[in-house]
């Protein structure tokens, strides 16, 4: 039996955007052609895909498991297709990195990557999920972690160091004590690997009994509660670069304990270097370490 690839690829759309009628607009066909192509491929498969969710629908559990199958390769067929027809003259370079080091660090950056490389067009995948080369078009990712992934490209991005900071409206530069934090609201990186009780020890600081704390799994969040004046913060130069260079967070703390760190890494398979693509971005992201690092 031949496949419905119409169908598939109606289906994709309508999983992607969430609605009947967002997908048929996206299509430029009617929702009534759309919900006949959902039957067919429901049909074909033998189970239901969609049901509805009050005045939407929602993707069964059959549903998001199809979609999450078919998802990439649709796409890639998508793109290269485009490519033949000629729509997509240029190189795509997809890079994959951890929301905060790509809002916080690569993003104010990555014009001048694109302004030196006209023909590269650029697709910035933000999340902390580790990228399946075997599965994904993905060419180059930036990972955190402790840098221990066997069979793949793997170089440290760079050496960070970690402080306390906040926002100078909540506290002055260098006015207190390492003993002084735990008496203060800390807000807390949970997936960071550097924690408030190590910093402690390093500092000489027994932690407080009773913690006054905020939590954020996301490192980007964290950095925004310190200028927002949440309390005190313990993140990465590298992620607030920006905050530090501008004044909006500063070090409270007099002579804080070094802790330096490398948890990000340019991570790829041994044959993405040879991509044309993928050397240009890695020599880009050698420059900007550098000039970051001076």
């Amino acid at each position: 039996m031949s496949l419905p690839l119409r169908a598939i690829v109606v289906f994709h759309a309508v999983a992607r955007c969430g609605s009947l009628s967002k997908a048929a607009a996206e299509l430029y066909v009617t929702p009534s052609a759309v919900s006949q192509q959902i039957q067919m491929l429901e049909v074909h498969l033998g189970t239901t895909l969609l049901t509805k969710a009050g005045r939407g629908i929602a993707l069964t559990e059959a549903g998001e498991r199809y979609f999450e199958m078919i998802g990439d390769q649709v796409e890639h067929i998508s793109e290269a297709t485009q490519r033949i027809r000629g729509f997509r003259s240029r190189s795509i370079l997809t890079v994959r990195a951890t929301p905060t080091l790509a809002s916080k660090w690569l993003l104010p950056r990555l014009k001048g990557f694109l302004d030196a490389n006209p023909d590269v067009e650029l697709r910035l995948n933000g999340t902390t999920e580790p990228t399946d080369f075997s599965r994904e078009t993905v060419d180059v990712e930036i990972r955190h972690g402790e840098g221990r992934w066997p069979g793949v490209f793997v170089e440290g991005l760079a050496e960070e160091s970690f402080l306390p900071v906040c926002s100078p409206s909540y506290c002055a530069a260098a006015s207190i004590g390492a003993t002084d934090v735990p008496q203060h609201r800390l807000i807390h990186s949970v997936k960071s690997q550097v924690q408030w009780t190590q910093w402690f020890l390093l500092a000489g600081a027994p932690p407080a009994v009773d913690w006054s704390r905020i939590l954020f799994d996301r490192s980007h969040m964290a950095i925004d509660a310190a200028v927002d004046g949440f309390g005190l913060a313990l993140e990465s130069t590298l992620m607030m670069w920006r905050e530090l260079r501008d004044g909006t967070l500063i070090c409270p703390v007099r002579n804080p304990p070094r802790v330096s760190l490398t948890t990000q890494w340019i991570v790829c398979p041994f044959d993405h270097l040879h991509k044309a693509k993928v050397r240009l971005f890695l020599d880009w992201l050698r420059t900007e370490r550098a000039v970051w690092q001076d």
